[in-house]
Formats: structure tokens, sequence, C-alpha cells
């Protein structure tokens, strides 16, 4: 007979050996990553409080493009994926379009794209489908014609088609113009742009630009968001376009008009102009934001024209020679006022400007105390503008990007002003904007009024 005591070390070792591969088996399923994977699609929801959805794994490059067709839910409805480049000009580019505008003034020197030009002129600009009623978005400055008020255009798609389009409203403030598709356009396939909102952009997002440089026909350009809030300064109306983006994706001439797109190919500008001593890309762009495009465009398709608010003002930096008479504490914060235009509500309401005599500007609606040296033909000194509506203002891009954010014709808008020291709030009712030509004086020295804008840039 066996030993009992064999028999017991021989039960108790196997057992032993059975416990030890359970132990095993447990660690290497709890390394795996595929048990890692799931434990995270459990988990998540719970920690970040959205419902989360395990994609299949991709190869790289399969990853990148077929990522567009995967959506994640939330409780905010879903985020789409990136697209790669190749999709989003497949889908783009029949709604990009070319737009050739004849210009004709033969009494005047046109500069064109840079190039001084006279007499009849053929621009060159781009242009997107804003909806399937035969809309479409463009530049001002593409069809801009001061002596047609109804211009027509040549509108030509990538399949090859051209149609004629009406000028049917025009806004030379924020350079956005809309066209309508005239004749039998039925034939043709319109593929309206999805347009986002601008505010959420942030400075290092990818962008693309689609467009026809130099009447290259849909060419796609890429870059990155540079810069927001941006002047762009308008010498056409003398006044500049407010919160415009910057982007390094290749803008050239021709390019104007056309949109500047995120990576889910849907609208957040308009690419309008570059800087360039050159008339060529030299790595700085600007775009209209969309929602400028949101908001203005459908005022011009019903109304033709869209009105700004205006206030009336130039300013800058607080010059050294004002913070010392003021007293002011050193990096002081404000806007010095330069220039104040005749006739303008910040006139009426009686502010003071730089170099201005206190003969000047009478007005004083607002009837606040005045103070200085009131003798009839000397300088006083020019009001400082601190904060608009309660937000405190640091440079003039603050005031302009405020008022054509959140400001219509014949709102009320309160200024804090530091007068010479003292602290005084200003209520000023907001009149339309009317067009005033930027002029340049040669003879500008430091101590007349600063200038607000930097190089003009080239309109592509």
């Amino acid at each position: 007979m066996i030993d009992q005591r064999v028999l017991h070390e021989g039960f108790y070792t196997l057992i032993i050996l059975l416990l030890s591969l359970c132990v095993i088996s447990l660690t290497v399923l709890s390394s795996s990553p595929l048990r890692n994977n799931a434990t995270l699609a459990n988990k998540e929801p719970l920690q970040k409080g959205y419902n989360f959805v395990a994609l299949p794994a991709l190869s790289s490059s399969l990853q990148a493009n077929q990522s567009a067709s995967h959506r994640i839910p939330n409780s905010n409805g879903s985020i789409t994926l990136p697209l790669s480049l190749t999709d989003i000009f497949k889908r783009i580019k029949d709604s990009v379009v070319q737009v050739t505008s004849t210009i004709s003034n033969p009494n005047e020197i046109i500069i064109l794209n840079g190039k001084r030009l006279s007499g009849n002129s053929t621009a060159l600009g781009s242009g997107f489908i804003y909806d399937d009623n035969g809309h479409i978005v463009t530049n001002n400055h593409v069809v801009s014609d001061t002596s047609n008020n109804s211009k027509v255009v040549d509108v030509a798609f990538t399949d090859g088609n051209t149609y004629q389009a009406k000028v049917i409203g025009r806004d030379p403030f924020t350079d956005i113009a809309v066209l309508q598709l005239i004749g039998n356009f039925s034939d043709e396939r319109l593929i309206p742009l999805s347009i986002m909102n601008s505010s959420t952009l942030q400075v290092g997002q990818q962008v693309i630009a689609i467009g026809n440089p130099f009447g290259l026909s849909g060419s796609m350009t890429t870059g990155i968001v540079s810069q927001m809030s941006r002047l762009l300064p308008n010498p056409d109306t003398g006044y500049s376009i407010a919160n415009t983006i910057q982007t390094s994706a290749v803008i050239n001439p021709g390019n104007s008009g056309g949109p500047l797109l995120n990576m889910q190919g849907r609208v957040i500008g308009m690419n309008t102009a570059i800087i360039s001593d050159t008339g060529t890309y030299s790595g700085v762009g600007f775009a209209i934001p969309s929602d400028d495009i949101s908001r203005v465009v459908p005022i011009l398709i019903q109304n033709g024209s869209y009105s700004h608010p205006w206030l009336g003002i130039t300013g800058g930096k607080i010059l050294t020679e004002v913070s010392n008479s003021t007293g002011l504490p050193k990096n002081y914060k404000g806007v010095m006022i330069s220039t104040i235009q005749a006739g303008s509500p910040a006139d009426k309401a009686g502010l003071r400007g730089l170099n201005q005599t206190s003969s000047e500007n009478t007005n004083n609606d607002n009837n606040f105390p005045t103070t200085g040296n009131n003798n009839n033909q000397s300088n006083v000194i020019p009001d400082i503008i601190i904060a608009i509506d309660g937000h405190p203002v640091r440079q003039i891009d603050d005031i302009i990007n405020y008022l054509d954010e959140h400001k219509s014709v014949g709102d009320p808008v309160e200024l804090k002003l530091n007068r010479d020291g003292k602290i005084f709030n200003v209520t000023i009712v907001l009149a339309a904007r009317h067009i005033t030509p930027i002029s340049v004086n040669q003879n500008n020295s430091f101590d007349q009024a600063p200038p607000v804008m930097p190089q003009i840039p080239n309109l592509p």
C-alpha cells in the first residue's frame, strides 16, 4: 500500500501548482493592452462626464484618412474628429469659385495687388457658396467699382462652368460682398459651406486656405492661426477691420474672398490681405472672421448694406509727456485720444484729443467739468480712455473690437475717462460710420498724433 504521507504530499504539491498557474494567468491578463483599453473605456465616462465610444485600432495612415467618419458623442452633441487634407479638399473644392471682375476707371490710377494700373483692369479673386439660392460670399475689394452700384461679374466653378453674378450687397468696412448668380444655374450643384463660430479659435490651430492665387484655380495651402483679434487697416474706408485672424497659411493675389477652413472643413474666416513689400506672400496673412460673415451677410442679402457703430476717435499709447503732466503711475493702462472727428459722437460728447486747443470742441453733451488751462488758444491734455462699458482697455484694438462685437448704431456706450488726473464717466450714443479714406501725411513727426495703424497690408 502507498504510504498516506506520500499521498498527502502529492496532493498538496498539485494544489500549489494549480494556484501558481492561476496567479500567472491573472497577471498576464491584467497587463494585456486589450484589458487596459477596456478598463479605460469603462472608467473615462465617470471621470469626464460624457459617453465614450471606443474606436477600433487603425494603422496611422488609415486612421488619418478615415477619422472623418467617426464621431464621439457627448452630452453636448457630437465632436467631429479632424479630416485629412485630401478629404477636406475633395469635399470643399466644388464650393469655392473664381470671381473675375472688370474695373473701369479711365481717369484714375488704380493700385491692384500691389501693381499700378490704369484704364480697364481685370481683378481675379475667389469666393464661396453661401446657400443653395445662388448667393456667393467674397471680398468687397474683389468686386469694388464705385462707378457701378449693380456690378455684374463672372463666376467660374471648378468643373469649368461659368455664370454671371450680380453684386447685391457690399460692406466696405468689413470688406465683405455678396453676389447673386443670375440666369439659369439650375444644372449647377450648389454645395454651401458650413460656417462655424470663430470666437472659439485658438492660436496654433491648423487651418487651410483654398482659392485661386494668380488665377490658379482650386489651390490649397495650410498653416496655423498665428494670432487673433488683429486690426486690419482698410485704406478704402479709413477704418480698421476688427478682430481679423492672422494666419501663416500661404495667401497670394487671387486668394481674396476664398475660405479659411478648420480641420473639419468648416469656414472660420475669409482670406483678405497680406503684409508684403512685393505684393506676394511673406508669411503674414489676414482673414475676416466667420463671426463677421455670419452677422453681416444676412443683412447684406436683405438690405444691400450694413451700418456700423461709430465713435469718431483715433487713439494710441499714452505719451510720456502726457503721463508726466498728469502724474500717472508707471505702466498706467489706457488709450490716449489722438484725434476727434468733427461732428462725431465723441465730438458732441466733449471728448478731447491730442494737440487740440481749448477753443476747439466746445460741445459737451455730458456736461462734465472742464479742467486744465482755459486760455482760448492753449493746448489741452488729451483724454485717456481706461474702460468701455466697464471693460478695461489697454490699446485702441480693445475699443474697436468691443464696438464691432457688441454694439449697434444708436446704442449707448459708457467710457471711463482720465481727464487731467481725474476720473469721469461719459455716456455716448453711437452713430453710423461714414467713409473717410486715409490720407497719408508725409510730414508726420513724433509730436503729432501717433499712428494708430501698422503698415497697410496689400489686398490680395
